[in-house]
């Protein structure tokens, strides 16, 4: 589903828009391109990441779930450019 739409089409919930305003008011110099895995789990991260999951909770099923991210977006998901957050 990804790879065959347009991922500025793709909406995974009904209020996408405000999850990535949220997030981009939370974490404004967050680099998405290339993840740095400490600003994903640290410590300090951790106390910025938690509040802002908990922010959807009620609102997003499974809200607190994790998921595999690339590390760097334009390489394909391996073991080395693979992290779970």
């Amino acid at each position: 589903l990804i790879s065959s739409v347009d991922p500025k089409f793709l909406n995974l919930t009904k209020v996408d828009d405000q999850i990535y305003g949220e997030f981009r008011k939370t974490f404004r110099d967050l680099k998405i391109d290339v993840l740095d895995p400490e600003e994903l789990k640290s410590e300090p991260a951790k106390e910025k990441w938690r509040p802002f999951c908990l922010r959807f909770e009620g609102v997003v099923e499974d809200f607190n779930y994790g998921t595999l991210l690339r590390l760097d977006c334009r390489k394909d998901y391996t073991e080395e450019n693979t992290i779970f957050g």
